[in-house]
């Protein structure tokens, strides 16, 4: 297996964005969210949750009532109809075996915008009918799933079939595991910053709504260059990892413990690229 750069603090503060003095809630990013269902509403209340606390401008949730009613009584900020969006985030608690009709609907309105999309668990067969830049989060079984091979395969050689599916797709992959590769097809990288405690429910939904947030405050560089979804993906799962580290203490967390220690990781990013000053 070749070995590819590990994504390090001084990598992933290079793609962190603070908002300054003339920024408002849209010029810091609006990313919809179509993610959960009425078996999994959890996830979406947890990718909403992991979203606000990365620093994007706007959250608008599009999805099931039940969903949005546990995201309104966990966080009231978040908007609860359409309207313009800098990024897409789809997927996240739907079964694609049972993808609930309605949902069909709301990714066909929300693929009649040219904005890059995250897709994960329930959406990635998207991957091909979405206008602008793509990457999706798979596990092993999700990716086995995509490209129609064995799960033994994925979990055998990861980082191959990530690269494989990004070329043979047009897309960004990022494959989750204990450690995390993100590739274009072209550039490969690796990031190693969770404990394997992380393995747990919900885990995946909070990664999302980090990605989420990223590319929704990154939009317009990322439409003029989808590379730049490399970087951003890996820096997500770094903030990730490293919150879950947080989170941890060595041993098992919530993803809600995870979410409330996203803030602090992208401050301390901030203070190592001189975005703004250590308070300390």
């Amino acid at each position: 297996m070749e070995t590819d750069a590990l994504w390090s603090a001084a990598n992933a503060a290079s793609h962190i964005a603070v908002p300054g003095n003339g920024d408002d809630k849209y010029s810091r990013g609006v990313l919809g969210v179509i993610t959960g269902s009425a078996q999994y509403p959890g996830a979406a209340v947890l990718g909403v949750e992991a979203a606000l606390r990365t620093g994007v401008g706007m959250v608008r949730y599009v999805g099931p009532e039940r969903a949005q009613d546990l995201i309104l009584q966990r966080r009231p900020e978040a908007v609860m109809t359409a309207g313009r969006v800098q990024a897409w985030l789809i997927g996240s608690g739907m079964d694609f075996a049972n993808r609930e009709a309605a949902a069909e609907h709301r990714f066909v309105e929300a693929l009649r915008q040219t904005v890059p999309v995250v897709l994960d668990g329930g959406a990635l067969d998207l991957a091909t009918r979405a206008p602008g830049p793509v990457v999706v989060t798979p596990h092993y079984r999700e990716l086995g799933r995509l490209l129609g091979e064995p799960v033994e395969s994925i979990a055998a050689d990861p980082r191959k079939w990530a690269i494989e599916a990004a070329q043979r797709l047009g897309i960004t992959v990022l494959i989750k595991g204990h450690t995390t590769y993100v590739t274009d097809g072209t550039v490969t990288v690796a990031v190693a910053a969770a404990p394997a405690w992380l393995a747990t429910a919900g885990a995946g939904d909070a990664l999302g709504g980090i990605l989420g947030a990223f590319v929704a405050t990154h939009s317009d560089k990322v439409l003029a260059d989808p590379g730049l979804l490399v970087g951003l993906a890996a820096t997500a799962s770094f903030v990730h990892g490293t919150a879950a580290q947080r989170a941890s203490v060595g041993g098992p967390f919530t993803i809600l413990d995870l979410c409330a220690n996203v803030s602090a990781v992208i401050a301390e990013l901030a203070v190592a690229k001189g975005i703004i000053a250590d308070p300390a």
